[in-house]
């Protein structure tokens, strides 16, 4: 191949590849006039979707705001309109007060009005009444006078007669009256003897009371408590239901409370318990056993209890029935009193009491220990009947003595006493009842009615101190010597015991000791 072709061929491809360039530069070019175009119709498409939601999202927000607008407006109104109505509600409350203080000065006034009136007529009487009150005077004065003109005596002269005359006729009817006491206090020295010997016994002190409506049955661990209970509480139902009891089990340790206001029926679940859990064997068969077996213990141990009292007391001949009422006396209590005791220790100041008076005393223990055996009926019938009543008929019905009997019933006065015997009785059973510490009662009020008492005294005058002593039995009243003679202390002795009686409520006897005495003291120097 010649140059010039080679030539002329690389000429045509410079030239093609010129041209080729030439126009792919013009259809790039054109295609992106295409893009721009079409980017900016995009663009303006974009621009119109976000104009015309920019102006729906400005419409809501400004619907928004004017709905909040219109809430905040219409709350405003309503404390706007709260606040109206408080002021309005204070201001009526201003007006009622104004009108009511008003009112209340107007009365005020015609009060302060009408005292005015009252006080210068009241001036007024005074004055009237001290102008009477001179004239009097003055005609007093004047009859007196003219009196001592008549009489020829003067006023402190015929005071002085008077005087004289009224004690002699004083002496006489004091003499006439010192005679016929004496007279008949000779007449009534025996009786008032055995009165005084009845009502001055010294009273003993035994056990004091203790709380008589639970008993505490201790355990060795709280995991006998689940035993028993049982399984769905079977266990304790089947106790409760054979004994009567209520079986408390609660938080204690190493403890079962046990409730009932009978005594013989808490200690027969007391020792059912017992043999129970030293048993081990807990479920409702064995539970109905156990508690058989320990009902008859317990009335052969009653039964046992009445003999050893009646030969403790050296009572004999007396009804098994008997017997057997005075062993259930251990198992009842009178005002937190164990009934037994009580019975007892009456029994016995009966006897003492008897024998100082010449009377029988083993008749007397006979009926101190019986005189509460009306206090353990054995049915509901009975509980209707007072219990001295329903002692005497048990009595009478098993042969006892109509002495016995009768001081039976008549120690709470429900018969008439017949015999001497009955009185002892009475008087044996306060005192064995009245003494400090054999009764439950609450001690604010005991120091509470020794306090009282006391006061009594403070109320006259020339009292110095005042003592309650002997449980408020005595009070002793210490006198200034220069305030008081011995006859005035007799008389404010008599006084300060009529006022004990007529104003104070108390068991027994109150004596009452006037003390004077007059100190001479003098230092040696």
């Amino acid at each position: 191949m010649d140059t010039n072709t080679i030539i002329m061929i690389v000429g045509a491809v410079v030239l093609g590849l010129v041209l080729g360039y030439i126009i792919a530069k013009a259809l790039e070019k054109k295609n992106a006039s295409k893009m721009i175009k079409d980017a900016k119709s995009e663009a303006n498409s974009i621009l119109k979707e976000a104009k015309s939601e920019g102006e729906s999202i400005k419409k809501d927000k400004i619907l928004q705001a004017k709905e909040k607008f219109i809430e905040l407006k219409a709350e405003h109104e309503k404390v706007i309109l709260s606040r109206d109505k408080k002021m309005a509600e204070a201001e009526k409350r201003t007006r009622d007060k104004e009108s009511q203080i008003s009112s209340e000065l107007a009365k005020q006034k015609k009060t302060n009005q009408s005292l005015e009136s009252k006080i210068k007529d009241y001036d007024f009487r005074l004055e009237f009444l001290e102008k009477k009150k001179d004239e009097l005077d003055k005609a007093h004065k004047g009859q007196i006078k003219q009196l001592e003109v008549i009489s020829g005596l003067s006023a402190e002269d015929a005071k002085a007669q008077l005087v004289e005359s009224l004690k002699g006729e004083a002496k006489t009817d004091a003499m006439s009256y010192i005679q016929d006491t004496l007279e008949e206090a000779k007449l009534t020295a025996q009786q008032e003897a055995k009165k005084v010997i009845i009502n001055t016994i010294q009273r003993i002190g035994t056990e004091e009371a203790i709380d008589n409506c639970v008993s505490v049955f201790n355990i060795e661990s709280d995991d006998v408590k689940g035993r028993i209970i049982g399984r769905e509480g079977r266990n304790i139902r089947a106790i409760e239901a054979a004994t009567g009891v209520e079986i408390i089990v609660d938080d204690t340790p190493e403890a079962i409370i046990l409730s009932c206001f009978d005594s013989v029926r808490r200690e027969i679940a007391r020792l059912s318990l017992h043999k129970l859990v030293t048993d081990g064997r807990i479920h409702p068969a064995r539970i109905e056993e156990v508690v058989r077996k320990t009902t008859k213990q317990i009335e052969q141990e009653i039964v046992e209890v009445g003999k050893r009292t009646v030969i403790d007391l050296g009572i004999h001949g007396l009804h098994p029935e008997l017997i057997k009422l005075v062993g259930r006396m251990k198992y009842r209590s009178s005002y937190g009193q164990n009934l037994l005791q009580h019975s007892r220790e009456v029994a016995k100041l009966c006897g003492v009491m008897a024998a100082e008076l010449g009377l029988n005393p083993k008749l007397a223990k006979r009926a101190g220990l019986l005189h509460d055996i009306g206090k353990v009926p054995s049915s509901e019938a009975d509980m209707e009947t007072p219990h001295a009543i329903l002692g005497m008929q048990w009595a009478e019905k098993h042969g006892e003595k109509p002495e016995v009997c009768n001081a039976i019933g008549a120690h709470h006065d429900e018969i008439e006493m017949t015999t001497l015997l009955s009185p002892i009785i009475q008087v044996c059973d306060a005192i064995s009842g009245a003494r400090p510490g054999a009764r439950r009662q609450v001690l604010d009020s005991y120091i509470q009615r020794l306090k009282d008492l006391e006061e009594v005294a403070f109320g006259f005058t020339g009292v110095n101190k005042a003592y309650a002593i002997q449980a408020g039995r005595e009070l002793r009243v210490m006198v200034e010597s220069e305030k008081v003679s011995d006859e005035q202390a007799a008389n404010l002795s008599f006084e300060i015991s009529q006022k004990i009686q007529t104003d104070m409520t108390y068991p027994g006897q109150v004596k009452v000791t006037v003390i004077r005495e007059t100190r001479a003291v003098n230092i040696a120097k």
